[in-house]
């Protein structure tokens, strides 16, 4: 693998628009760190006078997006050379800087928080204060499940240790465990490790697919106590924050904070359970196609049909998803141009570079994708979905002010799957063969498969492991590996099961990041019902998809995707959506 400066420049992205170069880095860091006691003589006079609150407001929103640009430079900088000794080090600087003042300005949050509802309202209405109007619509939803400034810098502290349970699990998952060696059919032994698990478990040889799946899921299994504990530490973690900020649960928490809806979390589980069938017909068309008696657990990500021979040059690809996202206008189009020829994208694999892709940014400057551009069809359709979360973004930070510019978790992933299934419907549209078409219609039911059914099902183990602990019952390894082992059995009604699967939970990252997984779902949802309106009622649906990609956080995330013919809280648009799966299945049926 080439080192990073045997890389093209064109392949590389142009840093120099967060800083000009490393001397500029360590020169506005320097300026930054007395900006931090400036705040100090606003602390406790914010409600004295509406200028004062201004005056602070304004000065907070420059320091944070100086402090981001900072921040983001020195991690992509670090991203692209992972052993760049001067990159770690900046990143150090940076994050010592943040982690030691952060906690400073904790008081601007506390203060606004205690200003009566009156008060509020009537800075809701101030001109002045046009840009924070949701900031402090927010901060009046809040205002019951926030605490004293004591209290909240205490939490804000205990935060430094009591939420260690994730990097537990990653150091223990990323470095202690060893998963030694497998053998194929032909007793060829091969080493197992967590990077190349997919390409075994996706092998045309059953017996390394057993193999792999067997000893990736029983390593777990053999510290399930050691690993359910820390999870259950974790669950009690964070219902601790729930209880003391006083909500009902912790799933109450996370979705009161993003302006979510337990309508939909519940109304997602059961639009799934209604629609089983879809996934095992997927399975039964995959099983023929396998020439399997009876399909097991370890063949379901078994590829069914030749990779397609597709190569690509990273010109080729930005055509292909120019042609495809045509229907999103010219001006996304010419975006699309922008990224490639400005250097937002660091495109080719090199040595210590950051694994998979990525879009990120800060306010003031465009975007940036990371890919690992291997010139295969995999590989289109990543940078499609990086470019979706990069056009986002760009139309976000372009439309609105920096207070409303960033969207949340809950509509990230909309954009992205959005651009995946229009470059999956032009490439369908283009199809001349029926193995063109098989693998197509293969692609998209592995994307609802894991997007939609599987995440869906860790949702509600997730909800089950909390929703157990919160009414007084116990929690035990025992209970979480059963549950789960009964979840799979639900959802793959025609799949052979083997007893290591009741440890997989034990195993998935998301699992520490409370009630993450289930907005992968709803993503996915949208970008089917978003994509086939964008291709069937262009002009209707292309205004109202570009004010979603336009309007950042200026409304909750389920009013903006309502105003984008995506309710949620309703079951039309799961319907549509499973009536486009059927449809899926039907045609790839026809075929086999």
């Amino acid at each position: 693998m080439k080192k990073r400066e045997e890389i093209e420049e064109k392949y590389k992205w142009d840093l120099s628009k967060f800083c000009k170069n490393n001397d500029d880095f360590y020169v506005r860091l320097e300026n930054l760190k007395p900006k931090v006691d400036e705040f100090k003589i606003y602390e406790g006079k914010l409600k004295d006078s509406d200028e004062i609150l201004f005056e602070c407001l304004e000065k907070l929103i420059s320091f944070n997006k100086e402090s981001e640009l900072l921040y983001v430079y020195a991690s992509l900088y670090k991203k692209g050379d992972n052993a760049n000794e001067e990159a770690n080090i900046m990143c150090e600087k940076i994050s010592e800087f943040l982690n030691k003042n952060v906690s400073k300005m904790v008081f601007i949050d506390v203060e606004i928080s205690k200003f009566s509802r009156q008060k509020l309202k009537a800075l809701m209405e101030n001109d002045k204060f046009k840009n924070y109007h949701r900031m402090f619509e927010r901060t009046l939803r809040l205002k019951k499940h926030t605490l004293s400034k004591k209290e909240e810098i205490l939490i804000s502290k205990i935060g430094n240790f009591a939420d260690g349970f994730s990097e537990n699990f990653d150091k223990f998952s990323d470095i202690d465990l060893d998963f030694g060696e497998i053998e194929d059919k032909d007793g060829k032994k091969y080493k197992l490790t967590q990077s190349n698990y997919s390409l075994y478990v996706e092998s045309k040889d059953r017996i390394i697919r057993e193999n792999a799946f067997r000893r990736m899921n029983g390593k777990f299994g053999e510290f399930i106590n050691t690993l359910a504990n820390n999870y259950i530490s974790d669950i009690k973690t964070t219902n601790f924050y729930a209880t003391v900020r006083k909500y009902k649960s912790s799933l109450s928490r996370s979705i009161y904070k993003e302006e979510a809806s337990e309508t939909t979390y519940k109304l997602l589980i059961k639009k799934i359970h209604e629609n089983l069938d879809i996934l095992t017909d997927f399975f039964e068309i995959k099983r023929k196609m396998l020439n399997l008696d009876k399909i097991a657990i370890y063949d379901t990500f078994a590829p069914i049909c030749e990779e397609l021979d597709y190569k690509f040059t990273y010109d080729e690809a930005i055509e292909i998803i120019k042609k495809a996202v045509a229907v999103l206008g010219r001006d996304y189009v010419e975006l699309i141009d922008r990224a490639k020829n400005e250097r937002w994208i660091d495109v080719m694999p090199n040595k210590n570079k950051d694994s998979g892709a990525f879009s990120w940014g800060c306010y003031g400057v465009t975007p940036v994708v990371l890919t690992n551009f291997e010139g295969n069809l995999e590989s289109v359709f990543t940078l499609a979905h990086e470019l979706g979360h990069a056009m986002h973004t760009y139309y976000s930070n372009s439309h609105q002010p920096p207070q409303n510019a960033g969207y949340t978790i809950f509509v990230a992933e909309v954009a992205s799957t959005t651009n995946e299934m229009l470059l999956l419907n032009y490439l369908l549209k283009n199809a001349k063969t029926d193995k063109e078409r098989i693998y197509f219609y293969n692609h998209f039911m592995v994307q609802v498969r894991s997007t939609i059914f599987r995440q869906t099902m860790f949702a509600e183990f997730e909800e089950l492991a909390y929703s157990t602990y919160e009414s007084g019952a116990p929690l035990t390894q025992q209970f979480l590996c059963s549950k789960y082992f009964d979840l799979n059995k639900t959802y793959y009604k025609n799949v052979e099961l083997i007893d290591e699967i009741k440890y997989e939970w034990s195993r998935i990252p998301h699992f520490y990041s409370p009630f993450y997984v289930y907005k992968y779902a709803t993503g996915l949802i949208c970008a089917i019902n978003i994509s086939n309106k964008l291709l069937t009622e262009n002009e209707k649906m292309l205004s109202k998809y570009k004010k979603f990609l336009s309007s950042g956080s200026v409304k909750s995330p389920i009013s903006l995707l309502k105003d984008c013919d995506c309710d949620l809280e309703r079951e039309t648009i799961y319907d549509d959506v499973f009536e486009v799966c059927k449809v899926f299945l039907s045609k790839w049926k026809e075929i086999v």
